[in-house]
C-alpha cells in the first residue's frame, strides 16, 4: 500500500507572512492616519455639524408627519426647533449643561408665568393686566438683577435668561387665551422633544468630551514648556556668531509659553463642562476635574517664569561668552532635569498612572536648585560686578525660580494621582 504525504507549513514561515501583511496594511493606511492627525479639529468640526443637521431633521418631523403636526400646531412646534438650535453645542457637557439650564428655566418661567396669569384672570377686568404687569416688573426686574451676580451670570446665565422669556411669553398671554396652562404644557413637550433629540445625538453619536479635551490640553501644556525651556537653554548658551547664522527666532521657541497664559479661559470652560458629562472612558462621575483647573494655574505661573527668560536672550548688551561659559554646564544639566521632569510629570497625567513626585522628582529638583545656588556663590559673584554679570546672574536667578514653581507643580500632579485613583507606575 503506498504511503501518502501531507504537506505541513513551518509555522514561522506562516507567521512572517502575517507579519508581512500587517506591515502593508499599516503602510497603506498610514496616509490616512496622517491626515487624520493633521486634520484633526477640522474634521471634529465637520462632524458636529453633521450632527446638528441630523437633529434638525428629526425635530422637523413635527412638521413633515400631519399626525403630529395636527396635534401640536404651528406655533408650538417651533419651540423644538428653537430648543436644538439654542443648546447643541460642541462638547456633550456643554449641551448637557444648557439643556438642562432651559429646562429648568422654562419650568419655572411657566409655572409663576401660569400663576401670574390665573391671578390675573381671577381678579378681572381693570385689574387683570395690572396683576400681570405688576408680576412681569417684579420677576423679570429680580431675574435680571441676579444675572449681573458674577457668579450667577458665569454658570445660570442662560437658564435665569430663558425663565424671563418663558415668564413673560406664559402670564401675557393669560390676558389674551384662556386656555393657558394647555399652551404651557404643548410648549414644555416640545421643548423636552427637542432636548431629548440633542442629548441622544450629542452623548451617543461620536461624541466629543469636554473631559478628553481638557486632559489632552493638558498633557501637550507640560510639553510645550519642556521645548520652551530646551530651546532657551539652547539658544543662550550657542556662541554669538552661530547666533547670527541662525534664521529661526528665539521667540519662536515661547509660543507655547504664550499659548498656555492665554488658556485659563478655556479652561475654566472645559472643566464647567466636564462636571456635567456622564462616567464615559477613563473618567468616573467623581474625577477632580477642579484639580486640572488648579494645575492649569500653576502651568500658567511657570510659563510666565520662564517667558521671562526672553528679556536674557534678547539682551541689547550680550554678556561676555566667556562668563556664559563658566555657568553652561550646571544650567545645562539644570535645563536637562526640568524637562525630564516635566515630560515625567505630562505622561504620568497621559497614561494616569503615579510617578511618585513626592519620593524622587521633588528631591531631585531640590538638588537642581542647590547646585544653581552654588554658581551664584559669593567668590564667582565677585567677578560679576557690572551689567553684562547683572544679566548673567537674572538668567540663573530665573531658573531657579523655575525650579522652585516646578516643586510646587509636581506637589499638584502628586495630589490629582492621589483623588483621581491613578494606578502605581
Amino acid at each position: 500500500m503506498g504511503s501518502v504525504v501531507i504537506p505541513i507549513p513551518d509555522g514561522d514561515q506562516g507567521f512572517t507572512h502575517d507579519l508581512k501583511q500587517e506591515k502593508k496594511f499599516r503602510v497603506s493606511l498610514s496616509p490616512v492616519i496622517s491626515y487624520v492627525q493633521k486634520n484633526r479639529d477640522t474634521i471634529r468640526k465637520a462632524i458636529h455639524a453633521i450632527k446638528v443637521g441630523i437633529t434638525l431633521v428629526l425635530v422637523s418631523l413635527v412638521y413633515f408627519v400631519d399626525t403630529l403636526y395636527k396635534e401640536v400646531g404651528d406655533d408650538n412646534a417651533m419651540w423644538a426647533i428653537m430648543t436644538v438650535v439654542v443648546i447643541f453645542e460642541f462638547h456633550a457637557g456643554a449641551t448637557l449643561s444648557k439643556g438642562l439650564s432651559r429646562g429648568i428655566g422654562t419650568v419655572l418661567g411657566g409655572g409663576l408665568g401660569y400663576l401670574a396669569a390665573v391671578l390675573g384672570q381671577q381678579v378681572g377686568g381693570i385689574g387683570n393686566p395690572f396683576v400681570v404687569g405688576v408680576s412681569v416688573f417684579i420677576f423679570g426686574g429680580a431675574a435680571t438683577y441676579a444675572r449681573l451676580n458674577p457668579n450667577i451670570k458665569k454658570r445660570y446665565d442662560y437658564g435665569v435668561m430663558i425663565f424671563i422669556l418663558t415668564f413673560n411669553l406664559v402670564s401675557v398671554s393669560g390676558l389674551r387665551e384662556e386656555n393657558v396652562i394647555e399652551i404651557a404644557r404643548e410648549r414644555l413637550v416640545m421643548i423636552v422633544l427637542g432636548f431629548a433629540i440633542c442629548i441622544c445625538i450629542s452623548l451617543f453619536v461620536f461624541p466629543m468630551w469636554a473631559s478628553d479635551e481638557l486632559h489632552d490640553s493638558m498633557v501637550s501644556k507640560f510639553e510645550g514648556l519642556a521645548s520652551s525651556i530646551e530651546g532657551c537653554i539652547e539658544e543662550y548658551f550657542r556662541l554669538v556668531n552661530e547666533k547670527e547664522n541662525q534664521s529661526v527666532q528665539p521667540t519662536a521657541s515661547f509660543r507655547d509659553c504664550i499659548s498656555v497664559l492665554n488658556s485659563k479661559a478655556k479652561d475654566e470652560s472645559l472643566v464647567y463642562f466636564a462636571k456635567w458629562e456622564p462616567w464615559h472612558g477613563r473618567f468616573g462621575l467623581s474625577h477632580p476635574w477642579d484639580k486640572y483647573q488648579k494645575i492649569g494655574e500653576v502651568l500658567r505661573e511657570l510659563a510666565a517664569i520662564i517667558l521671562s527668560l526672553k528679556g536674557s536672550l534678547n539682551s541689547p548688551e550680550e554678556p561676555l561668552q566667556a562668563l556664559r561659559e563658566s555657568i553652561k554646564e550646571p544650567c545645562e544639566a539644570a535645563g536637562s532635569s526640568l524637562t525630564w521632569t516635566l515630560r515625567e510629570l505630562g505622561e504620568s497625567i497621559m497614561k494616569m498612572r503615579r510617578c511618585q513626585p513626592g519620593a524622587f522628582m521633588v528631591p531631585k529638583l531640590k538638588l537642581v536648585r542647590q547646585e544653581l545656588s552654588q554658581v551664584m556663590c559669593p567668590f564667582k559673584l565677585g567677578k560679576l560686578d557690572n551689567a553684562e554679570g547683572f544679566a548673567v546672574a537674572s538668567f540663573v536667578f530665573t531658573l531657579m525660580g523655575v525650579v522652585e514653581k516646578l516643586e510646587d507643580l509636581s506637589k499638584e500632579v502628586e495630589e490629582l494621582g492621589e483623588l483621581a485613583g491613578f494606578l502605581q507606575g
